[in-house]
């Protein structure tokens, strides 16, 4: 699915170095000193050079692999208003993150004034309080100008950053479109898989090593494993769900070159071996039991495809 026909007419609008100056400015007055912060700017770096590598290895045009680059660059810029304002990556208790990207990139940062945003209270009065300096930074250095001279690609940037947490891409979108929304949640999973290796427990799921070691694999995420899908929100129960939910990201990769970026990574199974470094066990014999028989499968799983 490389769409080179469609991709062939794409004006080549992007100049990286450029994009890259201006997240570096949106990015500057976040808290640098804040783990989460930190964490985003480099997940956002390298998710915005794996949608150019994926894009390559799929044939994409040079314009397409500069565009795919930029919709991974601005995929997460919504993360950094979820954590100055929330305090937190999850969405049920603060923002849909992808939303704010949106606003952030094309609606002037209504956010911070926009009940349908702020309906979860902020972490403090005092976050309160920067509001009128952080709406005119987004105003100013977050705007899709900053990023890319083209309007004509407004509108697959909108998609792309809009739908790349989404459990399912929406019906109806046309095929370039899907195209790059599926390779920016490629990239997207593959680095999150690489979180398991590079980062902690605290920083990625806000719960400590022994909350995680002490929870246990809900029915509906075994079920969910061995179908070979991703979870909801809704399915997922403990902190070890979401662990094996991160497993399930292998199976919906839809490009071939994603699955073999991941394996090639080696972060393919490591919510079953040392996730987050943690070299101890789970409690509870049964979940631990059920890991290795996840692992196995999976493993057995990824080598059928890579085989093929």
């Amino acid at each position: 699915m490389t769409n080179n026909d469609e991709l062939s007419a794409m004006p080549a609008a992007i100049n990286r170095e450029l994009a890259r100056a201006a997240f570096a400015a949106y990015v500057e007055p976040y808290d640098a000193t804040d783990p989460r912060i930190a964490l985003k700017v480099d997940h956002t770096l390298r998710v915005a050079e794996l949608c150019a590598r994926i894009a390559e290895a799929s044939g994409f045009t040079p314009a397409g692999i500069d565009l795919a680059w930029l919709c991974g660059l601005l995929h997460d810029i919504g993360r950094f208003e979820q954590v100055r304002r929330w305090g937190t990556f999850n969405d049920r208790r603060s923002a849909p993150h992808a939303a704010l990207g949106v606003d952030v990139l094309f609606e002037g940062a209504s956010h911070l004034t926009d009940p349908a945003f702020t309906a979860n209270p902020a972490a403090s009065e005092c976050v309160l309080a920067e509001d009128d300096y952080f709406r005119a930074h987004a105003r100013a250095h977050g705007f899709i100008r900053a990023f890319c001279d083209d309007p004509a690609l407004d509108d697959l940037i909108r998609a792309a950053v809009a739908h790349h947490s989404e459990h399912h891409l929406p019906e109806g979108l046309d095929l370039r479109t899907r195209a790059f929304c599926d390779l920016v949640r490629d990239a997207d999973k593959i680095d999150i898989l690489h979180l398991l290796a590079i980062d902690t427990v605290e920083n990625v799921m806000g719960i400590s090593a022994d909350e995680l070691l002490s929870s246990i694999i809900s029915p509906s995420a075994a079920e969910a494993f061995f179908s070979h899908r991703t979870m909801s929100w809704a399915e997922q129960h403990t902190p070890a769900d979401g662990l094996v939910n991160r497993a399930c990201f292998a199976y919906e990769l839809v490009y071939p070159a994603s699955l073999e970026i991941a394996d090639e990574a080696g972060d393919l199974y490591l919510a079953f071996e040392r996730p987050y470094g943690i070299a101890e066990a789970f409690h509870d014999p049964a979940t631990r039991f059920t890991l290795n028989r996840m692992d196995g499968h999976l493993r057995a799983w990824v080598d059928e495809r890579l085989s093929a």
